[in-house]
């Protein structure tokens, strides 16, 4: 394949789709041969349908996998004529199969068109949708369940969602006309452990997809009848800070050096005190969040400001501050709520708090 598409693109541009016609068949061919001496079960598939089928199949999978669908058979053989250029009939961006493909297979290359990096024109993606017998919403989000026991069911009852797998990850795509309304998502989810991507417009489906399942990673995993659904635009703020975990320790590491001289003790007392002072805007406001006296937040302000001098007064570093300690706090908090899943024999775990929200500990 790489070999093949080194040709191809050595080549003008508009010679690809030449070149892609003339040596597609033989490397179907030849994978279909390397498949046939691996996989006794591929060799036995390829005695049923024909070898011809299983190579033209194989071919088409090549073309959807390089951006084209399956060409159709030119009705007249067009040959290059002496003294004139050779015709270059277009490769259609039709997947495999086209519109004659059953309704179920249809829904599967639309979930991996809508899911994954291939690009496809609106023509294309039209007659793909209409074989899937899916009307193409403007907005969609997409759905990340912890089990894949009622997928299916799932898909009927939300607008007749999409179903996919991604990663062994079980997925929906549902339509969303309103992004604010959660109302049939939360009932038809009500004692499911899911996580629910932002509405986001067709093309940047994969963008639901990725954050869905990154929530879900992050979540505890919990079941029975009071489960919920849990909603992406409910922890933005979290899934940003934590897109890139390297990248937050690094953003600790580099704002809140003047504490790694301190005692864990002491450095976990400052670091509350502060994220407090700087939520709150001043020391009554730390001292009512923390259940301690004023003074004794103006006592460890003090502290601070011994320790990070005059940028406490400057608005980038408070900003930068802040986020440090808020990515240090979360990534804290994600650790113990799945350190809790795993000392547990069953997956009920605590309720899952707005990660956004500090941990309150009193006499701190």
């Amino acid at each position: 394949m790489c070999e093949l598409l080194n040709r191809i693109w050595s080549r003008p541009r508009g010679e690809w789709t030449r070149v892609l016609r003339k040596e597609l068949p033989a490397l179907a061919a030849g994978i279909v041969e390397e498949l046939r001496d691996g996989l006794p079960a591929f060799s036995a598939l390829v005695e049923d349908l024909g070898d011809e089928t299983v190579r033209r199949q194989v071919e088409a999978a090549l073309l959807t996998v390089l951006g084209y669908g399956a060409p159709a058979a030119p009705e007249n053989d067009e040959r290059e004529e002496p003294g004139r250029g050779a015709p270059r009939p277009a490769l259609t961006a039709v997947p495999a199969q086209g519109s004659a493909a059953a309704p179920d297979h249809a829904r599967r290359e639309l979930f991996a068109v809508l899911t994954g990096d291939m690009t496809m024109a609106d023509s294309d993606l039209d007659e793909l949708a209409a074989a899937a017998h899916w009307p193409l919403p403007d907005t969609v989000r997409a759905i990340a369940l912890a089990t894949p026991g009622e997928t299916q069911q799932l898909a009927a009852t939300l607008d007749d969602g999409l179903a996919g797998m991604v990663g062994g990850q079980p997925c929906l795509l549902v339509p969303s006309p309103d992004p604010d309304a959660r109302g049939p998502l939360e009932s038809a989810l009500r004692g499911r452990f899911a996580t629910v991507g932002h509405a986001v417009p067709l093309r940047d489906t994969a963008s639901s997809l990725r954050w869905a399942l990154r929530l879900l990673a992050l979540t505890p995993t919990r079941a029975g009848l009071d489960a919920r659904p849990v909603f992406v635009d409910d922890h933005l703020s979290t899934l940003l800070l934590l897109q890139d975990e390297p990248l937050a320790h690094a953003l600790a590491a580099r704002w809140l050096r003047p504490l790694t001289d301190l005692t864990p003790r002491q450095s976990e007392r400052l670091e509350v005190t502060l994220l407090a002072w700087l939520e709150g805007g001043g020391a009554p406001e730390a001292a009512k969040a923390l259940s301690v006296h004023p003074q004794t937040v103006r006592y460890r302000m003090r502290q601070l400001e011994k320790l990070f001098g005059p940028g406490l007064r400057d608005p980038r570093t408070r900003f930068e501050l802040e986020m440090a300690l808020r990515s240090r706090r979360l990534m804290a908090q994600v650790r113990r709520q799945h350190s809790r899943v795993g000392r547990r024999a069953r997956s009920v775990t605590a309720d899952f708090r707005p990660l956004g929200v500090m941990a309150r500990v009193n006499g701190l």
